[in-house]
């Protein structure tokens, strides 16, 4: 179910992050900033994060004030699973799940985030 950016923009942390997957899995895409130095990052108190949401729209309404030289970058699901993750683990660099203005979102490795677009086939007995 498509909601509109606006909407899905104020759903609680959680919802906002089952809303992506949902999309991601739907679209075949997750849509992140990018600037002329490349993906936008955030910083936590603890972690470097690399911002996902689940549509264009989310990712422009985050694209204003310190962030209005930003454009969304469209990530095929398909080399976000056999390129970001592993690159993002590697370098130690979490995923900011779908931010809004006021809420950094759920905050998770990307492992997580693959386990949950990727699931692994159960080996049958």
């Amino acid at each position: 179910m498509k909601k509109s950016a606006k909407d899905a923009s104020n759903m609680t942390p959680e919802a906002r992050y089952d809303y992506l997957v949902e999309q991601a899995k739907a679209e075949q895409t997750l849509w992140t900033l990018q600037d002329l130095d490349g993906c936008v990052m955030l910083t936590t108190e603890d972690e470097d994060c690399i911002p996902m949401w689940p549509c264009e729209e989310s990712a422009k309404m985050w694209a204003v004030d310190d962030w209005a030289d930003c454009t969304p970058l469209a990530i095929p699901l398909s080399e976000w699973l056999s390129r970001w993750s592993i690159g993002m683990q590697d370098d130690d660099l979490f995923v900011a799940v779908f931010p809004v203005q006021d809420d950094l979102g759920v905050v998770i490795p990307p492992y997580e985030l693959e386990e949950r677009l990727a699931p692994k086939e159960k080996p049958r007995h």
